[in-house]
């Protein structure tokens, strides 16, 4: 059962994902783009994940800050969790006509985990617990150099800021949208 089947057209909201590597202005875009929305008139929500003022996201931004370590499953888990947290609002709020905007969706979740490299975390392991979260109706991909990116300000401050990791995690969401760096 998908989203479109569910919701009459005329009423329903659009899923709207931003992605990107860390520092590549996700969060900017997002902002700017609801903003015009909301001037538009149309009703519009901006959320980020993690959502890190949730019980999960709480442990997930302890273990992003080094406080904590985890296994790669579980802090995957834990990702995946928060979006599920989200996902029922989510649906209310696209079937009640509204535009939710996100910075940060499941692309990150399963390209984040499966650039570490663990041969036992691979993509398609990763994609498997958001398998049911509502579907984006688009998503974009801000293509930055890791240069770039880390040049910004703040870069480096969380555990998967780093350029080599970075450099892995743009790799696999070119191949994601099929696209190839430049």
């Amino acid at each position: 059962m998908t989203l479109e089947s569910e919701i009459p057209a005329s009423r329903r909201g659009a899923l709207v994902v931003v992605e990107g590597l860390d520092r590549a202005g996700k969060s900017t875009q997002c902002a700017r783009l609801h903003q015009f929305l909301v001037n538009q008139g149309h009703e519009t929500k901006y959320i980020r994940f993690p959502d890190r003022t949730t019980a999960i996201g709480k442990m997930i931004n302890q273990y992003l800050r080094g406080e904590i370590q985890l296994d790669d499953h579980a802090v995957h888990l834990l990702f995946s969790a928060n979006r599920w947290e989200a996902a029922a609002q989510i649906r209310r709020d696209i079937e009640s006509g509204i535009t939710v905007i996100v910075d940060r969706y499941s692309y990150s979740g399963a390209v984040y985990s499966a650039a570490k490299e663990n041969k036992e975390l691979q993509l398609d392991w990763a994609w498997r617990p958001e398998v049911g979260l509502p579907r984006p109706d688009i998503w974009f991909f801000l293509n930055i150099s890791t240069e770039v990116a880390a040049a910004r300000g703040g870069y480096g401050t969380e555990r998967y800021e780093t350029v080599n990791l970075q450099k892995k995690v743009g790799k696999l969401f070119l191949s994601l949208t099929g696209l190839k760096r430049q």
